[in-house]
Formats: structure tokens, C-alpha cells, sequence
């Protein structure tokens, strides 16, 4: 037996505590939710109020949020309170993230800290001259050396189908398995339109093929433009395009006077740095923590976000061992595309 198939199996018996944990902690959740006469329901959907898509998510604790969050945000979010205590859906708890500028709280409501990874922004030259590192500045002229070009391109067919080619190029990306890896044409040109009329799409191209695509998102007032989808092919990586495409947005947000451009979160919970916020952190970007308020709307909501049943029970771990179990997964699943792509 090999040392690695020896972390594996420590891997798999320490998968086994986690689910052991989360077993657990949901028949605790399943008592008190009985005590206070919660009934199950169905784990997803969507409900309409005070002009807003509410998702709702989850079976036992239904937790809703605006449809879009991050990339939409509430002035005053009392309507859609209101609303759901109104609506004849149970949710339990309401959660809603503040946009920036404002980093500090401006809402009574409970609320924890979470962050964006954002970039202010003022003109293309001084990103390009002041907050872009050495490495990021040199990557992005050896993809307009190597032959990629961009542009601003708009949602059709031919768009959906550079998409789809993108995405079903490789299962695994940074070590896990790819989310969109296997999705027909169908649902990739779906889960692409949202937000069109406030969206922006900018591709990366070799020649004609579209090896690399942004999908760039503004809130309400065009304070902030967040980086919904920036996917590249793994094949083109030598060329650089991701950190073309990042140049192209810092550029379209500059020439349409949004003085944010938002790159998903810096920190994730515990997790201590990896090649992603390196990535971010190379081109400007930087933490900005904003509240996340949450508000409990049963009785059941207000027991479960007491007992931080809001967070996943993997982020009770200590960061050592989760950091142990993602270099093991990736491991693993790096050997297993490699098994594949042999037996191909």
C-alpha cells in the first residue's frame, strides 16, 4: 500500500467524523425543530415579494435571500420582510449581505462579518500603473503577445456554445470536481441569462475560438460590478487569459464610472490562502468586510441562528484538518483525471 493510498483511507476516516458530526447535529436541529412544531419542507424554491425573486433553501432550517445577492442589493429591506412573513412560505431566517461603499453597519439587525474581494477603482491607468503587481501586469501582456484577443461580445448562440465548450473541456478544476463540467447546451444558455439587462460579457479569443469569457454584473445603482462567471480553458492557460479578461472588466468598469469591481469573496471561512486569492490579491484586489444581517422570522429561525445552525457544520472543524482534507480530495481527484485521461 502506497503513503498516498494510506492518506486517502485517513481522509475517508476523517469524512467519516465529519458526516458522524453532521449527523448528529441534525437530529439535535430535528428535535428542536419538533419541540417547536416545525414541519419539514421542500429543500428549494422561489417566492415573490415586494418586487423581489426570494430563494428559499433548505428542508429542515429554510433560509431565504434575494435572488442574485452579491450582485443586487436592498436600500431598505423592511418590504421584503414584511413581505415574507406574509407570504404563506415558511423561512425560517432571512439573510441579506450590505453593498459597498458602506462597510459598517447601518441596519439593528443581527448580523456576522463576511467580505468581497474588491478592487476600487478610479481609471484604467492607475490600476494598471499603481494597484497591479509586477507578475499580474506581465501576464496580461503575454496574453496580447501569445495571440488573445478581447472584446465585448453579445449573448447568442455563438456565445452559449463557446460557454458550453469551455465548461465540458475538463472535469476537475483547482483539484475538485468542475460544477458545470457535463451541462448540455440547454442549461448552460439558461443559467447564463440571468440579470442580461445589468450583465456585460467579454470574451477571450485565439483565432476564433473563444478559449476564456467573463460575465460581469452591476447592482442597481452601478456602484459595484461583480464577476459572476471568469472561467478560461485549462488548455490556453499558458497564454494568460484569465488575467486578460480581468484587465478588459477593470477597463469596462472604468469607462461606465463603476468605482468597484468585486471578484467573489477573499476569505472563505478559516481557509487560509491558496493560488485563487493569490490570483486576486496579484491584481489589485483586496478584502472589504461588509454585514451580512440576518433575520430570524419563526421562532424556530431565531433557536437555530443562536446555535449557528446558519453555518455549515464542516466550519466547526479546525482549519489544519479541513486544509489536510482539501490537499488529500485534490490529490485524489488529480489522480483520478489522470487515470481517466490514460485510459482514454
Amino acid at each position: 500500500m502506497t503513503v498516498c493510498d494510506n492518506e486517502i483511507k485517513d481522509s475517508e476516516s476523517q469524512e467519516l467524523q465529519v458526516k458522524n458530526i453532521k449527523v448528529q447535529a441534525l437530529n439535535s436541529a430535528s428535535s428542536a425543530a419538533k419541540a417547536f412544531g416545525v414541519a419539514p419542507e421542500p429543500p428549494s424554491g422561489f417566492v415573490r415579494v415586494a418586487d423581489r425573486d426570494i430563494k428559499v433553501q433548505g428542508k429542515l432550517l429554510r433560509i431565504a435571500h434575494i435572488d442574485g445577492e452579491k450582485y443586487r442589493f436592498m436600500a431598505d429591506p423592511e418590504p421584503v420582510i414584511a413581505g415574507l412573513r406574509k407570504c404563506g412560505t415558511r423561512v425560517d431566517l432571512f439573510t441579506f449581505i450590505q453593498g459597498l461603499p458602506e462597510s459598517e453597519p447601518k441596519y439593528k439587525y443581527p448580523m456576522e462579518w463576511d467580505n468581497f474581494a474588491a478592487l476600487p477603482l478610479t481609471t484604467f491607468d492607475n490600476w494598471w500603473n499603481q494597484q497591479l503587481g509586477f507578475k499580474g501586469r506581465n501576464k496580461a501582456k503575454q496574453a496580447e503577445k501569445k495571440g488573445i484577443k478581447l472584446r465585448e461580445v453579445p449573448f447568442d448562440d455563438n456565445l452559449v456554445r463557446g460557454i458550453w465548450e469551455i465548461y465540458n473541456e475538463c472535469p476537475v478544476r483547482q483539484g475538485k470536481p468542475f460544477s458545470h463540467y457535463g451541462k448540455d447546451i440547454e442549461t448552460v444558455r439558461r443559467e447564463a441569462s440571468t440579470f442580461l439587462d445589468c450583465s456585460l460579457f467579454i470574451g477571450a479569443y485565439l483565432g476564433e475560438q473563444l478559449v476564456g469569457f467573463i460575465k460581469m454584473t452591476w447592482d442597481e445603482t452601478k456602484t459595484q460590478a461583480g464577476l459572476m462567471h471568469i472561467v478560461s480553458m485549462v488548455s490556453q492557460r499558458d497564454k494568460a487569459p484569465t488575467n486578460a479578461l480581468v484587465a478588459h472588466a477593470v477597463r469596462a468598469c472604468t469607462d461606465r464610472n463603476i468605482p468597484y469591481l468585486v471578484y467573489s469573496n477573499f476569505a472563505y471561512g478559516k481557509k487560509q490562502k491558496d493560488s485563487l486569492s493569490d490570483f486576486k490579491e496579484r491584481n489589485g484586489f483586496q478584502q472589504i468586510n461588509v454585514p451580512r444581517y440576518y433575520v430570524p422570522l419563526t421562532a424556530f429561525g431565531a433557536m437555530a441562528f443562536r446555535m449557528e445552525l446558519h453555518h455549515p457544520l464542516t466550519s466547526k472543524l479546525p482549519e489544519p484538518l479541513m486544509a489536510k482534507l482539501r490537499e488529500l480530495r485534490n490529490r485524489w481527484n488529480t489522480r483520478k483525471l489522470q487515470s481517466a485521461e490514460e485510459s482514454s
